[in-house]
């Protein structure tokens, strides 16, 4: 499942949620320290995992 990044202006932290790609389109997340549902996207790296030794 993706990571994004996420900065919540109520308790001025920056966040990482990792959410399939339905609940991110979806908006089904908040802040896990004070529940707020205003996140704000962050431009975050792009991380690949795959099963192939390189």
């Amino acid at each position: 499942m993706p990571s994004y990044e996420f900065f919540c202006p109520k308790c001025n932290k920056e966040i990482s949620l990792t959410l399939t790609i339905s609940e991110r389109e979806r908006g089904e997340y908040k802040c896990p320290s004070c529940g707020a549902k205003d996140l704000q996207p962050l431009l975050g790296a792009f991380f690949s995992k795959t099963s192939r030794k390189s």
